[in-house]
Parts: structure tokens; sequence; C-alpha cells
């Protein structure tokens, strides 16, 4: 098979040859038929990810087919579309996932980190750390819903809004233009926050209600002008920007932080007594990423892409991390 293995942090990324590897007990092979590049896969050509053992492949974003079951495996069968996110895998046996909290699991591993990844033909995965595809949802669009998708998808479905309230998008990028979508789909009253009015049009086409430049007009004040927020939905990475949102929520808001920033917040303690709450959300379980398709599937949500073949794996990164691709890159083989 083929593969973009990482042999040295921040070394040439380039297309090799090894033995195909075959699924041991309780792990399932998947021929790859698409792999989104995520800007966490730095974590991995970077060689900064704590723990992380080279040669690593990376690619947390994987949609295939399901080519042979290891032993013990008899919730998957040869044939089966599957996806595999940055959820890699769990003990079943510890405390968290006693309580059903697998994505706290003791032993957790992720995809692309703890083992290799989809930048390949084919990748061995845990059983439990795919998810099923709809049929009608072709590979290239799985893949970034099961990392962009399931955090943006799942984050709303548990922030506490229902339908009617009304829900900001901070950020228009490769989370925020799903998270708009399924804003939207959700019947929250959407609303865009983003710097430049150049961003409207997109915003608009996407489905937002309304949008706010935060170059021309202040986004706590403009939210509370328009009734204040329930939800903040904080896409984008950066920790001043989401820090001025704060004051847009109404009393007993929420701001969810999806987009990872390493800046601190700061956020007045005062305007926390009104029950205002600041949080984080992860991706998602297996079946957080199934149920994020088949929503999508459903209501027609789907990732802005441009696909790159396999040889391009470097080139597509970096266009990534040079913030070029609208809104995300797919790995072909």
């Amino acid at each position: 098979m083929r593969c973009v293995p990482v042999t040295e942090p921040n070394g040439p990324l380039k297309v090799v040859e090894r033995e195909t590897p075959s699924p041991k007990r309780g792990q399932i092979g998947i021929a790859v038929e698409a792999c989104s590049v995520c800007h966490s896969d730095v974590f991995v050509t970077s060689g900064g990810f704590p723990g992380l053992e080279l040669p690593r492949v990376p690619g947390h974003e994987i949609a295939g087919k399901v080519d042979a079951v290891g032993e013990g495996v008899t919730a998957w069968k040869v044939g089966d579309r599957v996806g595999v996110g940055w959820h890699g895998g769990h003990c079943f046996k510890c405390g968290a996932c006693r309580t059903g909290d697998f994505l706290n699991c003791a032993e957790q591993r992720i995809t692309g980190i703890s083992h290799d990844g989809g930048w390949a033909d084919y990748v061995v995965v845990p059983w439990e750390s795919a998810a099923r595809i709809p049929d009608e949802l072709p590979a290239a669009d799985a893949g970034p819903l099961l990392c962009a998708g399931v955090t943006t998808y799942n984050s709303l479905c548990n922030s506490g809004a229902r339908p009617g309230d009304l829900v900001a998008v901070l950020g228009i990028g490769g989370l925020g233009h799903l998270g708009v979508q399924y804003a939207v789909k959700m019947g929250f009253h959407t609303v865009v926050l983003s710097r430049g009015a150049e961003k409207e049009p997109l915003s608009r086409e996407l489905g937002a209600h309304d949008y706010i430049d935060t170059t021309t007009k202040d986004p706590a004040e403009t939210l509370q002008v328009m009734g204040g927020a329930k939800v903040i939905l904080a896409t984008a990475p950066n920790a001043k920007a989401i820090s001025a949102t704060f004051g847009g929520l109404k009393a007993r808001g929420r701001l969810v932080v999806v987009g990872a920033t390493p800046d601190p917040l700061e956020i007045p303690a005062f305007d926390l007594l009104s029950g205002r709450q600041v949080a984080g959300w992860p991706s998602g379980r297996p079946i957080d990423s199934e149920a994020t398709m088949q929503f999508s599937t459903l209501t027609g949500v789907r990732a802005q892409i441009e696909i790159f073949p396999l040889e391009e794996a470097g080139n597509a990164l970096q266009k990534v991390l040079e913030n070029k691709v609208r809104f995300r890159a797919v790995l072909v083989p």
C-alpha cells in the first residue's frame, strides 16, 4: 500500500510503499477512499504531540470500506462503509467508559496519533472507533464531517439552544461554515460574526439570517440590541475575538468554544452572575459522528471541499495552514 508517514518533525512528506497491515483481534482494516486534512494534523507533522512516536501516518477524517475484520469483531463486516474521526478507541473498563463517556477514556486512543491514520490507501483501527456512513453520502463529503462536522453539530446539539433561539457563530472558516449550516437547519435564528464585509455574501449563501461585521460593529452590543444570544459558537481560534463576544449573551446564555486557542480568555466575573456560561466541546464519539452524517444527509449540509491526490498531502497541509483552502482539503488515494 501507499502512505505518507511522518518520519521526523517538520520533515518532508512523501508517498512511500509499505506492506499492507492485517487487523488483529478487535481491529478492522479499511480501504481508504478519502481522508480530509485537518489543522490538527500539524500535531503529528511537527512531532509536537505529547508522547507521539514516529514514524506515524497522520489523518483522522477517514472514509472508506471495511476490507478485513479481526478476530472477535462482530459489529462490522467486509463491505461496510465506515468513517473514523479523532476518537480512535477506548478501553470500555475505566470509570469514564463505564458511564458511557468514551471521549474521556483514561486510555483513549487518537486516530493518526496513537496509531496510523488515513493518509494512506489502507488503515487498521480499533473496531469501536468506526462510524457507519449513509449510502447516499460520498466518501469525500463524509471525511470533513468526521471532525469539523461532528464538532460543530455535536456542540450545538448539546448547547441548550432550542428552535427559534438566537445562535451566533463566530468565524466562517472550516468549522464555522459547517456550524452556520447546522444552526440554520436546526431552526435557530443564525447570526454570523466575522471580520470584514466580504464574508457576508457567503454567510447569507449558507443560510445565515444576519451578519455582523466585527470591524465596524461591537459584536456584544449588536447582539444585545437583537435580544441577546442564547448560544455563541466560537469557531475562530482567536482569544481576543472570542472574549469580545461574551457580553452578547443573554442571561443564562452559553459561549461554546470549539476553536482551540492557547491564549487565555478575558471574561468579566461580574457577567457570570447572570448565569452566563463558558464551555468547550470536543469532537464526538463514533455514534455522534453517525448522527452528524445522518443529519447532514437528510438536510443537505455539506463541507466545501478541495480535493488533492495522496501525493500532494504536504501541499494540502500547507494550504490548510496558510488558510488558502475553502474550506476543507480532502486527500483521495
